[in-house]
């Protein structure tokens, strides 16, 4: 008993000396050799590091998705289409779509509607004859869809009823209704995909930007970029993966099959590329909803379809967490709980990792733009438990600086806007060489517009630059006490946005809505910000209102609907 005592304790010893660091396992798996090796090549005219075995374009993703067979993909109420059926489906849309509406490569198709299954077979079929998918915000008044259309000019537009009432008038496009039309795109069934010749920065689709200051711009992401939406996942994911094994992590038990509940619109990237098109990679099911986001209906769903992933954008998770009816539903088959839209309070984390059954291993983040495409960091696991207000380190092939108001980079610990190069960035905006030249900065990096600071190789976000406030030479970062608001037991949401003042510049207003049952004492919250956070953070005006903040498709806050500079012309339904 004695030998094996000795054996056993140099085993855990060796185990512990061989420990490897987290750049350690990066740089064996994306060394020479590795499972996602990485290689230097030219991109766009500029080198860069991109993974040497990866796909060349979505119609790839798509022909091998088939081998997937009677696996469901997709779910909306009662309609179940497997990977198989769903080929021939897409199939059958392009081969109508070029011959009826003479769609061919480089041609627009606009989608306007919610998170049909006709969403997601057009997108297909558009991407795999060489097309590029105009995603219409579902959200717009008829103003904006005009502005898109116009902007777009497609061949034709795909729509759902309820989004076209909104159009008085011609469109001024032919127009495909997907309650009434859409039946006729599978009367003369296609067998074959198209083979129209793909490059790798085709342009592909063009998501517009959320629009809460001036028009909406068009960020066009390419093939390459959207398959290395799922490269990067892939490798960051194994990374973490093991780097939290070694820190002594629990690993999460996944199903044989991936469940994800999409509640996030399929015009917005974490519903198109996270949700459709990485889904779709791994041979997984998604699980989409139809109308305005119902808690006890998310609830309701996570138990009956088994959902072993969901991300609560905005303020989603929330809402969720927080309902009455949380524990009346069984939600063990939680896996991967995620958030985003914006910067993750510990507070909300701590919420999270209670309900999802693997805890803190379950909860996973992510910093990314419509500009940059792909997710620029990610962070999960015992990191994140370590740094629960960072994002994490930046992914593989993407390198992030921040910079000064005069483009100088910054050391660590400086606080500047951050910017992102890889291979992955936006194309352009759609016909905005203004726009671009602005974003899009020499050597392709993409200016963000948000504030950040990188430390010991993790990046740290504190807020868009436009949401600074400055307070008597003082710079105060919204985002900070906000997520201190947040953790007070009575706040439900919280914003923070900077009023005029005649000597100050600005003062600090704290708007906030309180837990459904609960009442707001203002002086107890200043009490409270004041009890973690310097005195000139303390909100000096305060706003309690009870209907939940504005928000645009992807979880932000619309603070200048807050402050009366716009006004909320989102249409969510």
């Amino acid at each position: 008993m004695g030998q094996v005592a000795r054996g056993t304790a140099r085993a855990r010893l060796l185990v512990y000396a061989v420990m490897r660091t987290y750049e350690e396992i990066l740089a064996e798996a994306t060394g020479p050799g590795g499972i996602f090796e990485i290689v230097e090549e030219e991109v766009l005219g500029q080198r860069m590091r991109v993974f040497k075995d990866r796909k060349r374009s979505l119609r790839q993703l798509l022909e091998e998705s088939a081998l997937h067979g009677d696996k469901e993909y997709i779910v909306v109420d009662d309609r179940r289409i497997a990977y198989t059926e769903h080929v021939r489906l897409v199939a059958s849309v392009a081969s109508e779509l070029g011959e009826r509406f003479g769609v061919a490569k480089g041609d627009r198709v606009a989608i306007l509607a919610e998170n049909h299954p006709e969403w997601l077979t057009t997108f297909w079929a558009t991407v795999s004859m060489g097309g590029i998918v105009a995603a219409l915000n579902g959200w717009w008044t008829e103003d904006e869809i005009r502005y898109g259309l116009e902007l777009s000019e497609p061949k034709v537009l795909v729509a759902d009823r309820k989004r076209l009432d909104r159009l008085r008038g011609d469109p001024g496009v032919p127009v495909i209704e997907i309650e009434s039309d859409y039946g006729d795109l599978f009367r003369n069934p296609a067998e074959t995909l198209p083979d129209v010749p793909i490059a790798e920065d085709d342009p592909a689709v063009i998501l517009f930007t959320s629009g809460t200051t001036g028009r909406p711009k068009g960020a066009v992401s390419s093939h390459r970029s959207i398959c290395g939406f799922v490269s990067t996942a892939f490798c960051s994911g194994f990374v973490r993966m093991m780097a939290n094994a070694e820190a002594g992590g629990a690993a999460a038990d996944m199903p044989e099959q991936q469940i994800s509940l999409m509640t996030v619109p399929l015009f917005h990237l974490s519903g198109l590329y996270s949700g459709a098109v990485m889904m779709l990679a791994i041979g997984g099911k998604t699980v989409w909803r139809l109308g305005r986001f119902d808690p006890v209906d998310v609830l309701r769903l996570i138990e009956t379809e088994k959902v072993s992933n969901w991300a609560g954008l905005g303020s989603m998770a929330p809402r969720v967490l927080s309902h009455p009816e949380l524990g009346k539903y069984d939600l063990s088959s939680i896996r991967n709980f995620g958030s985003g839209g914006a910067p993750t309070s510990p507070a909300l984390q701590a919420k999270m990792s209670e309900v999802a059954p693997a805890g803190s291993s379950a909860i996973g983040l992510g910093y990314g733009l419509s500009e940059t495409v792909t997710a620029v960091a990610m962070i999960g696991g015992k990191e994140l438990e370590q740094h629960p207000n960072s994002v994490g380190r930046p992914a593989p092939t993407h390198e992030v600086e921040i910079r000064d108001e005069d483009g100088r980079a910054l050391p660590d610990g400086e606080q500047g806007e951050i910017c992102v190069r890889s291979p992955y960035n936006m194309l352009e905006y759609w016909r905005n060489p203004e726009a671009t030249a602005k974003t899009i900065l020499p050597g392709r990096w993409v200016a963000t517009g948000d504030i950040g600071y990188m430390l010991d190789g993790r990046l740290y976000i504190n807020s868009r630059a436009r949401d600074m406030i400055l307070r008597a030479a003082e710079n105060i970062y919204p985002v900070e006490i906000e997520h201190r608001l947040e953790e007070h037991e009575a706040v439900g949401e919280a914003a923070v946005v900077g009023v005029d003042h005649p000597e100050l510049g600005q003062e600090v207003k704290a708007i906030v809505v309180p837990v459904a049952g609960k009442s707001i004492d203002t002086q107890a919250l200043a009490d409270w910000v004041g009890a973690k956070l310097a005195a000139f953070k303390v909100p000096a005006h305060w706003e309690v209102r009870e209907d939940p903040l504005p928000r645009n498709a992807a979880g932000k806050v619309l603070k200048n609907v807050l402050t009366g500079e716009a006004e909320n012309r989102f249409v969510e339904d």
